[in-house]
């Protein structure tokens, strides 16, 4: 096409669109506008959980405040909360149907207390009392509850803790007083031989510190079944926790090495793990018991040295 020609094309073309718009009112159609907030909406929406599933309960709140039930707060552990509530953490996570024990969160409510268990507004579990039970507590003299029984010397004839009445106020007032009797029915040992570094004190320390070298035993203070073996809780080192019966928890930290592993049974005097210094600052035993969860005062448990 000549240089004429381009030009009278070009000119031809520029009178149709100046008639195009014209016929529009003088108004230029819009392009298609993208809807950028839906989009963005939408990207949020596959990345991310909706408002609702974030805004969804946590576990367990319909059962918060309930007795036998416990809300997590911050820094507490499956162990902590076992420890703290007389239990085996692995019970707690099972009777509040944790897919993950390692994973609970702040708000969270659990279940502290077995299914089907009565439990007092103090939270202290009630269990009916058996015959067997109601005998052998009849047969139990009233101090047999708290300590071992000294042996019959003149020396050992003053009593270790305070008199029956002193022990039997510890006793929760709504347990049934027969259940207590046999249920604490234990001969705790010391676990350990050395000297006491620090004594209960409910505020500062929960137990005995009790001194001693590297690798001197540590004795299992009664019967019973190890419910933890491990280090997973922040200031107790190397730490073990027997269960002894309904009632009784006992703690066994800083050590060293341990010796047993969880749901093993070990007999009162059994080495159990040897000392050490882990998460401490010298070589000691912290050794604690704890009735329904609560810290109590050794002494009024330990035969007298």
């Amino acid at each position: 096409m000549s240089r004429a020609g381009l030009k009278v094309f070009c000119a031809l073309g520029l009178m149709a669109l100046l008639s195009a718009c014209a016929g529009s009112g003088g108004r230029v159609a819009p392009a298609p506008v993208e809807d950028r907030a839906s989009r963005t909406q939408a990207a949020v929406a596959a990345t991310a959980p909706s408002r609702m599933a974030t805004d969804k309960a946590l576990p367990g709140a319909e059962n918060a405040g309930k007795p036998g039930f416990y809300t997590v707060k911050p820094g507490d552990t499956l162990i902590r909360v076992g420890l703290d509530h007389g239990q085996n953490w692995r019970d707690i996570a099972r009777w509040s149907g944790l897919d993950n024990p390692n994973v609970i969160e702040v708000g969270q409510v659990l279940r502290v207390t077995p299914p089907g268990a009565n439990v007092a507004v103090d939270g202290v579990v009630v269990r009916p009392v058996t015959q067997t039970q109601m005998g052998q507590a009849a047969a139990m003299p009233p101090q047999s509850a708290a300590v071992k029984p000294a042996p019959a010397t003149p020396a050992a004839a003053a009593p270790a803790v305070p008199p029956a009445a002193s022990a039997s106020s510890t006793q929760p007032p709504s347990a049934p007083a027969a259940e207590v009797s046999a249920d604490e029915a234990l001969a705790f040992i010391w676990p350990a031989q050395g000297n006491l570094l620090a004594t209960f004190d409910e505020a500062k320390n929960k137990g005995f510190d009790i001194a001693g070298k590297a690798g001197d035993p540590i004795l299992a203070a009664a019967d019973g079944r190890v419910v933890y073996a491990g280090s997973g809780l922040r200031g107790y080192g190397n730490l073990i926790i027997l269960k002894h019966n309904n009632i009784f928890l006992t703690a066994y930290a800083h050590n060293q090495s341990l010796l047993v592993k969880e749901d093993q049974n070990v007999k009162r005097g059994q080495k159990i793990a040897e000392m050490g210094s882990t998460d401490t600052d010298q070589v000691k035993l912290h050794f604690e018991i704890r009735r329904q969860g609560k810290p109590v005062d050794p002494a009024k448990f330990l035969p007298a040295r």
